[in-house]
């Protein structure tokens, strides 16, 4: 008997050049369990190397990648903030590239944390060399799901004390375009560094699995829509997931759906336009009771509207396993759900598309680990 993954023969996904996004989409609940004992199981030499670092009052941490990874940072800096009571920052390596100055400071005590898929991309190196460069007091947490990355290797290197490394689990390095496991699984070890987490992992790894057990069949109809446009909204933590959800359309459907995020307030502010009879909306509702009073306006507004194609609320209640657990979950921990939502649909409206989804753009413009950046010392000047 053929082996399944969301709803395929494995043999036809291959064929469709599809069979690692879906395996990788699928694995998720497993490896953000093995991401989380790992934690566990690393807990004193990271407490050995950060405990020092963010006891410092003064301390600004910046979470820094490029594409999805940079996504990340989005996601999880609003939890970081209320939780550490430290300065927490989420910039892109590509700005910090472009103008590290407008970013850096250079007498404030600075923890990097990067995420790197691969570790290889040009960026991630060079946003590292240039806080080491620029910032006095600098240390940096790296994590990255290629053990032989180039990140991972000078993390490795001899007298690098200011520096630490998580690998993610086996298997996280996703082999497709677009990343699925491996953005989520370093938004799980990330927030597990910094607290407890196993019961939060628990509980989003079990929505996650009654998602994809139960609701392959509507995101297959609903990617099978005529929408040509799609707009994610999400509050707080959820602007994050919702930016990464976006791209995640954008890269699958190889720019044949356009997508744009925002917050459910920010969207009454000219965004709406965007909206018409192709238009998907996919609005991603807070467990925050004092947020979801703005979703839940929004929400209807929108359906009074009545200009997009279709309109799908996601909520806690909607992937929740009993009404107790969908009161306690967090919106970080809620998003990664959403997040695995937005993937699958992105996967199927490629299959309806007829793209391969490990590979939407052949052709080689844009590639799975960037190419073409060309670096500059800092300091240079254009002749």
């Amino acid at each position: 008997m053929s082996e399944y993954l969301l709803n395929y023969p494995t043999a036809v996904l291959e064929k469709a050049n599809s069979y690692w996004t879906a395996k990788e989409i699928d694995q998720q609940p497993r490896v953000w369990r093995e991401a989380a004992q790992n934690i566990v199981e690393q807990r004193s030499a990271i407490e050995d190397f950060l405990v020092p670092i963010v006891a410092d009052a003064g301390l600004k941490i910046i979470l820094l990648g490029a594409g999805s990874s940079s996504f990340i940072g989005e996601a999880i800096a609003p939890h970081l903030r209320q939780s550490l009571k430290r300065r927490v920052e989420a910039i892109k390596t590509t700005d910090i590239l472009a103008a590290p100055e407008l970013y850096l400071e250079a007498q404030t005590p600075t923890l990097a944390i990067s995420f790197a898929r691969s570790g290889d991309s040009p960026e991630s190196l060079a946003a590292v060399a240039l806080v080491n460069q620029i910032v006095e007091q600098h240390s940096h947490l790296v994590l990255t799901c290629n053990p032989d990355g180039s990140l991972a290797k000078v993390c490795a290197e001899r007298g690098q004390d200011h520096m630490h490394c998580l690998l993610m689990p086996e298997g996280t390095n996703d082999r497709s375009f677009a990343m699925t496991s491996s953005y989520s699984s370093m938004i799980v070890s990330c927030l597990c560094v910094f607290g407890a987490c196993s019961s939060w992992v628990e509980q989003a790894a079990q929505m996650t699995e009654r998602l994809l057990a139960q609701e392959l069949d509507h995101i297959q109809t609903l990617a099978q829509r005529p929408f040509n446009r799609l707009v994610i909204l999400g509050a707080g933590s959820l602007l994050g997931c919702a930016q990464e959800s976006a791209l995640k359309m954008l890269e699958l459907s190889a720019g044949q759906v356009v997508p744009m995020h925002d917050s459910p307030l920010g969207f009454r502010h000219g965004p709406k336009s965007v909206v018409d009879k192709n238009t998907l909306i996919v609005h991603f509702h807070s467990a925050n009771a004092y947020t979801e009073l703005y979703d839940r306006d929004l929400f209807a507004e929108l359906n009074r509207d009545d200009k997009a194609l279709s309109i799908i609320g996601l909520s806690a209640d909607h992937f929740q396993l009993d009404s107790k657990s969908s009161a306690m979950i967090d919106d970080i921990w809620l998003g990664l759900v959403y997040v695995v939502f937005c993937q699958v649909l992105g996967f199927y409206k490629a299959i309806n598309l007829g793209i391969g989804a490990d590979n939407p753009c052949p052709s080689g413009e844009v590639n799975r680990v960037v190419q073409g950046v060309s670096l500059y010392p800092y300091g240079s000047q254009a002749e």
